[in-house]
């Protein structure tokens, strides 16, 4: 790797970040191989423990890099990126990266909505919908946390919900409903993991995430589905384009 320019005005542990990008985007380290130490960074770069660190702990947030206690820190896989330029289908988008994509199903049962998810799907005060909460995986590692609410009016069998990771749910709706989900609204925010969340996907509490809420419509624009997930940073990506 090439040496740190000390006179720039780039901060030096933003240059040492870039370095150890490209290390990795030029093949020199794949995922889970050890890093240098923060020792041997601060040798061969001539920088202090706390610039080393600091572009460590930044790639570590990034999702670049993850840490073992007492072991070392080591390259992470790469994230699954998704564009959110039109609508998709995520099990879909797995299949299409060459990933193999798993639902675990947690719960599916009747409830009485929420007013939030109640306006969501535009239903009256005595209409019940029906939860199903699932983990999405892929290649069999976890990475989303996803309750979806359907209105029970659309759900002719509730067992039906059943085939959801043979099929998508999608596929399903309109294998089974008759429905044709054409396009869907999301909002983004970040968060942090919680206690119960990191159980179900495998990592730690307080690590970043996204919350994602989805609203599906179908053909006529009346909503079908409407989607809460937690959707792990370390492992996805999302992305737009601008023209």
């Amino acid at each position: 790797m090439e040496p740190l320019q000390h006179d720039s005005v780039i901060p030096l542990y933003h240059q040492l970040m870039e370095r150890l990008k490209g290390a990795i985007q030029d093949g020199q380290w794949t995922h889970e191989d050890k890093i240098p130490s923060e020792n041997q960074l601060m040798e061969q770069f001539g920088v202090s423990r706390n610039t080393a660190k600091k572009a460590i702990e930044e790639l570590v947030q990034e999702g670049i890099l993850y840490r073992i206690q007492g072991k070392g820190t080591f390259v992470a896989k790469p994230k699954l990126q998704q564009s959110l330029m039109g609508f998709y289908s995520f099990s879909k988008v797995l299949k299409e990266k060459g990933m193999n994509p798993k639902d675990i199903i947690l719960k599916i049962e009747e409830s009485k909505p929420t007013a939030k998810i109640r306006e969501a799907l535009m239903l009256g005060k005595n209409d019940h919908v029906i939860e199903m909460k699932r983990l999405r995986c892929a290649n069999n590692e976890p990475y989303i946390l996803e309750s979806s609410f359907i209105p029970k009016r659309i759900v002719s069998e509730i067992d039906h919900l059943k085939k959801v990771g043979e099929i998508s749910l999608y596929d399903l709706f309109a294998q089974q409903f008759n429905i044709v989900v054409t396009r869907a609204k999301e909002a983004f925010e970040p968060v942090l993991i919680r206690s119960e969340e990191s159980e179900y996907l495998q990592t730690e509490e307080g690590r970043p995430a996204l919350l994602l809420e989805r609203t599906a419509y179908d053909m006529n624009g009346v909503p079908v589905e409407f989607c809460v997930s937690i959707v792990r940073g370390d492992r996805c990506r999302f992305y737009t384009e601008l023209t």
